[in-house]
């Protein structure tokens, strides 16, 4: 099997789970599939296991009986990942706000700069297509400055759902449990790796394009229970410093 991995969190997907897009990913970048079902109620565990049947050898089926969240979902998935020897592994967003394209340009060049970790970052460039809201983009940028703070590090963007590593120990220690916050997953792991392994293995790549694909479950609610899980996570971190 293909020794890069990308694992697809879904909860609910049934009605905007793009399949030929998702089929255009596997052949694409030529990796294995984790399509994990996060105890979803509507009918996407059948939805993902008629997509793996098309895809023999480049995708499978987590089925989680219950609904436990993005963050584990996606944490489930690389340790899945990790189980079968992926070299290289990752996530995107179930409705593929990032394109086939952009994913395979972030991991070709995880191997070219021999890094640990890229991360995409929506960074609206001149000749660039990144399309979403004011209210997302505003909101955006001040959580990703707040995370910035709690990691101590200089990240632009932190919630981007397009991010690859190379299987390494320090991933696996950072792994290893769950996390704070469902939603704030990701600065969470950003900060363990930082404090485990150091954050100049790791960077920031602009995407070429990225699209708000609507029906996000993101909403201010969501949000502002992002902005106080920063105060747990940077707790939680104390517990990874050398």
């Amino acid at each position: 099997m293909p020794k890069t991995h990308i694992i697809i969190p879904c909860f609910n997907e049934a009605c905007r789970i793009p399949l030929t897009e998702i089929e255009t990913l596997a052949h694409e970048v030529n990796a294995c599939l984790i399509l994990v079902n996060d105890g979803s109620i509507d009918n996407t565990s059948e939805i993902l296991h008629a997509l793996a049947g098309k895809l023999p050898n480049q995708a499978e089926c987590l089925d989680l009986k219950t609904n436990v969240g993005k963050g584990e979902a996606v944490r489930l998935g690389f340790r899945r990942a990790l189980d079968l020897g992926a070299d290289v592994l990752g996530f995107v967003d179930a409705d593929m706000a990032t394109p086939a394209q952009d994913v395979k340009r972030l991991i070709e060049t995880l191997d070219e700069r021999d890094l640990d970790g890229v991360f995409g970052s929506r960074v609206a460039l001149l000749g660039h297509q990144i399309e979403r809201s004011l209210i997302r983009h505003y909101l955006g940028r001040v959580f990703a400055t707040a995370a910035s703070l709690t990691l101590d590090i200089p990240i632009y963007d932190t919630q981007c759902g397009a991010k690859f590593f190379r299987n390494t120990p320090s991933l696996k220690t950072a792994l290893e449990s769950g996390f704070c916050s469902s939603w704030a997953f990701d600065v969470e792991l950003i900060g363990r790796l930082n404090l485990l392994s150091g954050a100049s293995r790791f960077q920031e790549i602009p995407l070429r394009s990225w699209y708000d694909k609507g029906g996000s479950r993101m909403s201010v609610t969501a949000m502002i229970q992002a902005f106080l899980s920063l105060i747990a996570i940077r707790r939680h971190l104390r517990k990874y410093k050398k």
